[in-house]
């Protein structure tokens, strides 16, 4: 076809070197037209239809794949493979711009489909992100990977090509800058290593809630990468960690409470040991009316009179007859009114106990679980559990201890003062 065109331009009355030159440069021409022409359909009719079949589609994958802009890149690809293969023959006989457009071509379709993986490896993660099997094996640091041995591989094969030698040399050369290569990877490979064994063991998970005070981390995981796990604190502040430091350095995850039924309430409250006492008749008829404990008191009182009489002890003797006491009372209507409460998870451990006596009194310690785990309504919950058993407490004439105030010595001195007048 070449001779044909120099057939035709020697007809027109041209010598026959610059008919040799001139069928040469229209080849070439005519080769760049038609590349751009397999450019225009590639780009702007065969990839819309496709995308437009993807958008139509019930299934969101292929969505995800158009929106990566893979196709977009796949179809650059169209115009260099033109290129590549037309140029030999338009050009036949000029082989140093044979070799220079074809080498340029070559880096080119290299660059671009190393782009198009990247934007593949991209919507296969996002792909993947929507499974949740996501959450517990996260797989961004694997990708990152394989993204960084394409960019290497790229590499060395446009270096190649530029050399004109066979990449083989200079992955055989690789050996002499491992050393360099390992301390300027460090993290990354660090951070592979780390990431092989969190997704392995399941330690941590995209969501999950972690402390690690070393790093000032308290809040939700957001990303876990190559090198970094990215933890969105709940003052909204973002701390990044070390991927190895995971691995390496101790941390807690909350995510086996967010999986259970419910969120752990442990808090105490200190009795004045001052005001612990017996119960007297008339305390008791005061406690029958106190809708939770009712039925307690009227079977706790009946046991210990059976108790005293069958020992033919006397309730009036203080020594040696058994008495309901207003703390014990007030630890059953604790745990009663804990039973009773919709918020509180039933099927978990739930107690009311006492702890070792202290310089600040009697503390009473209240153990259950919150079935709703969002922070702020447990704390809510919480608080108002709280707020009950403080308020109710001197129904049982009994005080919570707190270290006298300002308030507390003046009250005291105008006390005082009111007696010597």
């Amino acid at each position: 076809m070449l001779e044909r065109l120099e057939v035709f331009i020697l007809g027109w009355g041209a010598n026959e070197p610059v008919a040799h030159v001139a069928a040469r440069l229209i080849a070439f021409a005519a080769v760049l037209i038609l590349s751009l022409v397999v450019f225009f359909i590639a780009s702007r009719i065969v990839l819309r239809i496709v995308e437009r079949m993807a958008l139509k589609t019930e299934a969101h994958w292929d969505d995800k794949i158009v929106h990566s802009r893979a196709l977009f890149w796949a179809a650059n690809l169209a115009p260099a493979i033109v290129i590549y293969l037309l140029v030999p023959t338009a050009l036949r006989g000029w082989d140093g711009a044979v070799q220079i457009i074809l080498g340029t071509a070559q880096i080119y379709m290299i660059v671009v489909t190393l782009f198009a993986l990247d934007a593949l490896l991209n919507a296969a993660l996002e792909i993947y992100n929507d499974f949740p099997v996501s959450r517990e094996v996260p797989l961004k640091g694997f990708v990152q990977v394989a993204k960084l041995i394409l960019y290497i591989l790229a590499f060395i094969v446009v270096i190649s090509t530029l050399l004109s030698t066979s990449p083989a040399y200079l992955l055989s050369g690789m050996g002499v800058l491992a050393s360099v290569l390992i301390l300027v990877f460090k993290d990354a490979i660090l951070g592979f290593v780390a990431g092989i064994q969190l997704s392995a063991n399941r330690m941590l998970a995209k969501g999950d809630w972690i402390e690690m005070p070393k790093y000032g981390a308290d809040g939700d995981v957001l990303e876990i990468a190559l090198t970094t796990v990215k933890v969105q604190n709940w003052d909204k502040t973002i701390t990044t960690i070390p991927t190895y430091a995971l691995i390496t350095d101790s941390f807690q995850n909350w995510r086996g409470m967010s999986e259970s039924g419910g969120r752990r309430i442990k808090r105490s409250i200190y009795v004045d040991l001052s005001t612990i006492k017996r119960c007297t008749p008339e305390m008791l008829e005061r406690f029958k009316r106190i809708k939770y404990i009712a039925d307690y008191v009227e079977e706790k009182n009946q046991e210990l009179s059976r108790w005293n009489q069958e020992r033919g002890i006397h309730m009036s003797d203080v020594a040696n007859a058994r008495h309901l006491t207003n703390v014990g009372t007030f630890r059953a209507y604790i745990q009663s009114y804990l039973e009773n409460h919709p918020q509180v998870n039933q099927d978990m451990t739930l107690l009311v106990r006492h702890l070792e006596t202290t310089s600040q009194g009697l503390p009473i310690q209240i153990y259950c679980f919150c079935r709703d785990k969002v922070w702020a309504n447990y704390e809510r919950i919480q608080a108002d559990i709280f707020d009950h058993i403080l308020a109710i407490a001197p129904e049982f004439d009994l005080r919570i201890f707190q270290n006298p105030t300002g308030g507390d010595f003046r009250t005291l001195s105008d006390s005082r003062m009111r007696g010597t007048e």
